[in-house]
């Protein structure tokens, strides 16, 4: 089981399953969305393995284009998982608890990182997305 939450701890998440294509994007769009260098980000093997297990009254929705989006606590702003068509498709890796048994596994749209950005590790880069 994997579990996440928000920075105030007011959200709270539970994964009975497996996360896959764990990726760090480097756009524009996601240093804004997630306040930093980029996103760090999961998605989940099963979908129907992610529960709310407090605070989902607390969330708010935002849709970045037509069926997908973002999910923020109200509170403390933290960005916690993407949805796609209103279901969690994945979750931010900076939210779980604990090791969630997988790596980011690419860097992708690496031609458009900021200036200021120095990307380490082992895992390949691609300049726009992942191919």
């Amino acid at each position: 089981m994997i579990e996440g939450e928000c920075f105030c701890g007011a959200v709270q998440y539970r994964i009975d399953g497996e996360l896959i294509h764990a990726r760090s994007c480097h756009c524009s769009r996601c240093r804004k969305a997630f306040s930093g260098a980029g996103s760090a980000y999961a998605e989940l093997a099963d979908p129907g393995s992610f529960s709310w297990v407090r605070g989902a009254e607390n969330l708010q929705a935002y849709a970045s284009q037509p069926d997908w989006g973002l999910m923020f606590c109200k509170t403390c702003g933290t960005t916690l998982c993407g949805t796609h068509k209103d279901q969690v498709h994945g979750v931010t890796l900076g939210t779980l608890n604990g090791d969630p048994g997988i790596q980011i596994e690419a860097h992708i749209f690496v031609g458009s990182k900021a200036p200021w950005d120095h990307i380490g590790g082992s895992a390949p880069q691609f300049d726009t997305w992942q191919t």
